[in-house]
């Protein structure tokens, strides 16, 4: 991948600072931005077939599915838009639960991002079910083995494809068909993993995924997908006049259009520079480079060793504040967050309390010399 024609996209770059903070948001590359600057100076309307305002508004929409189907492998016909991953995965959980009640059990991990988590632990407390928690290691950040948890009263699994925390990728393949051994529905957290690596619902085995574009070049808003068959027996909370089909029934109101419009855009670039492969061994290249330079700084403590992850890395410096470091860093024009990332669960089960620590992401624009500027900044430290 030529990161440097790749960087020449992002004008938020030239400010000069190193950037380590795409695991909360990345930046938005020219093509993005100015794809929903013109949907919303088409004047656009709501989807129809009569005007030509109606039949932008449509093609944007009918555009965006085919765009997330193709990055999530999944049918278009199983997308759906929404405020947030979160609020998807709220209103999923509220439309399953019903079903739910006394002596069935939901899956969730400590892996997770809250996100993940809480959705599903309230809507299984109001329904009365039972919530079983999957832990990891503390040491190695690898996931627990999922077996010792399911039963046939099992009803929903949910775990994330990597945490945004510690990096980790847990084998979602392999929970995915213990999950449904028992019968259990697998919904999937891919909002870290979509920014670093393929996926494909289908071959991953889940039955439900959902994931934020903005941390892959895309504008805020939220995605879910699934087999249109299935979302056909869900009976969503909607409006009387609101359309029965499918997803729309899904969608609450009026779609963002020009946020997807810079939806597709972002698939786009995506496509246009390689495909997320080539961006997952760009970032692997690059997550080498890191690893080694930190073994060589015995001062600064790498949180986790998980066999798969992504280029996320969660750290402390020895003798500094994790503030501290944030602040010096910072000076230096090296942006690293510090926080649990609302991954509180993950943070606490590490032994880091609700503070976590210092999370450096690696994105497809960071480059070798950025690299070497924050390896710097942090053997100054020592």
């Amino acid at each position: 991948m030529d990161v440097e024609r790749v960087r020449g996209s992002f004008p938020a770059l030239a400010d000069g600072l190193a950037r380590f903070d795409g695991p909360g948001g990345s930046l938005v590359p020219r093509e993005v931005t100015d794809a929903i600057a013109a949907a919303l100076t088409w004047g656009l309307c709501q989807r129809g077939a009569l005007t030509e305002p109606e039949r932008r508004a449509d093609a944007i929409t009918l555009g965006a599915r085919a765009s997330m189907g193709r990055f999530l492998g999944t049918d278009p016909g199983g997308v759906i838009f929404g405020r947030s991953m979160t609020a998807l995965t709220f209103d999923l959980a509220r439309t399953l639960s019903p079903d739910w009640g006394p002596g069935d059990e939901i899956v969730v991990t400590r892996l997770d991002h809250d996100g993940d988590i809480r959705p599903w632990v309230i809507a299984a407390e109001r329904a009365g079910a039972t919530v079983r928690w999957l832990g990891f290691d503390p040491v190695t950040a690898e996931l627990d083995d999922v077996a010792g948890l399911l039963s046939e009263r099992t009803r929903v699994v949910a775990v994330t494809g990597a945490s945004n925390l510690l990096g980790t990728k847990p084998p979602v393949r392999a929970i995915a068909d213990a999950a449904h051994e028992v019968g259990a529905l697998v919904f999937l957290d891919a909002v870290h993993l979509a920014a670093h690596a393929p996926i494909d619902r289908v071959a991953m085995g889940v039955d439900v995924v959902a994931c934020s574009p903005y941390k892959f070049f895309g504008p805020h808003l939220g995605v879910l997908a699934a087999d249109p068959a299935f979302l056909a027996t869900l009976q969503p909370d909607k409006l009387l006049p609101s359309t029965d089909d499918v997803p729309e029934r899904f969608e609450l109101g009026t779609l963002p259009y020009e946020l997807l419009a810079g939806v597709s855009a972002a698939v786009d670039f995506i496509e246009s520079i390689g495909g997320m492969s080539e961006v997952e061994a760009h970032e692997d290249d690059l997550l080498d480079r890191l690893l080694d330079g930190l073994t060589a700084l015995p001062h600064v403590r790498v949180h986790g060793s998980p066999a798969q992850r992504t280029p996320t890395l969660l750290v402390q410096v020895d003798g500094h504040r994790d503030e501290e470091v944030r602040a010096h860093l910072a000076n230096l024009g090296i942006v690293v967050p510090n926080g649990n990332f609302y991954a509180i669960e993950a943070s606490r089960h590490a032994g880091l309390g609700d503070a976590g620590g210092l999370r450096i992401g690696l994105a497809p624009y960071t480059n070798s010399t950025e690299i070497d500027r924050l390896l710097a900044g942090l053997a100054a430290l020592a």
